[in-house]
């Protein structure tokens, strides 16, 4: 017979908050379809609306659930079963987030490599280009499709540089929030863990310069602009999606934080949401590589 003592294994109860953050995805799929479609006409449309509302909501989802993860984290509910099931889920998402990218630069790798020199009559396909498209020139980034499409190629130069300098200066921020934390130093805590939320802040609100530049007259590189141009906004408008919700995540922390939660021997979620960080920024890193220099 043994006598181990076995640690209790908390098992929560039903919750509405993942249909929430189902419905709330949906109404941003919807509204960001819609107002993109919209973006070069007179109408307004609704999809701006319900992009918001979407928004809206899953910042309310994330609020709540976070709030039943630390009530139940606080209040002694959680071993060290329970931990480890934490980090695992961690891991996988993170995970499933390495694969979802690469899918969107598989894409971009197979256009370059691939499509646009086929239209231009590479390997096999020489009267491809005699016959469909004479005129066309494969080269990238493709500013002006077979079809006559004409856009402008976003330089790596300005705000695409400066973003990298904040993310990755953020990502050292972040690092030394978790030092400062691990050595209980937490007014060190509280200042590097600011600091590297106001950075995610400041990326974002260039990011939004950014895309306004590129949908002006000047440039005229909107999402229909051919292969370049939606390539380049579904991987820096995603990549500037999760780098809202990691500061989002960082901000819940930030304020715990302040409420005198985590100890050096016991801050999980703080972790949890430091790798989420440091994976956007290596994404951006790629990002910028094959995206903007490239």
């Amino acid at each position: 017979m043994t006598t181990k003592e076995y640690e209790t294994y908390y098992v929560p109860a039903q919750s509405h908050w993942p249909i929430v953050g189902a419905i709330a995805l949906f109404l941003i799929a919807v509204g960001a379809g819609e107002y993109v479609s919209n973006l070069k006409s007179e109408e307004a449309g609704f999809g701006g609306y319900v992009l918001l509302a979407g928004i809206a909501l899953v910042i309310y989802m994330m609020f709540g659930w976070f709030n039943n993860v630390i009530t139940e984290s606080m209040s002694g509910k959680y071993s060290h079963q329970m931990d480890g099931s934490f980090r695992q889920g961690m891991s996988w998402f993170i995970f499933s987030e390495v694969m979802f990218f690469a899918a969107f630069f598989g894409a971009l790798l197979y256009a370059r490599v691939f499509s646009v020199p086929w239209l231009d009559g590479a390997g096999n396909n020489f009267m491809t280009g005699e016959v469909l498209w004479p005129e066309f020139t494969a080269t990238w980034p493709l500013v002006k499709t077979p079809d006559g499409t004409e856009t402008t190629g976003m330089g790596w130069y300005g705000l695409p540089l400066l973003n990298t300098i904040l993310l990755l200066t953020s990502s050292i921020t972040a690092h030394l929030a978790h030092v400062a934390l691990e050595e209980g130093k937490r007014p060190m805590v509280k200042f590097w863990l600011g600091l590297t939320i106001l950075l995610g802040v400041t990326f974002l609100y260039f990011q939004v310069m950014e895309y306004a530049h590129g949908y002006s007259d000047e440039m005229k590189l909107y999402l229909d602009s051919g292969i370049y141009g939606s390539t380049f906004y579904m991987l820096t408008g995603f990549h500037g999606m999760h780098v809202t919700l990691g500061t989002i995540m960082l901000f819940v922390v930030f304020l715990r934080v302040l409420k005198g939660h985590f100890t050096p021997d016991n801050f999980f979620a703080f972790q949890a949401a430091s790798w989420y960080w440091h994976f956007v920024d290596v994404v951006w890193v790629i990002l910028f590589v094959f995206v903007y220099i490239i």
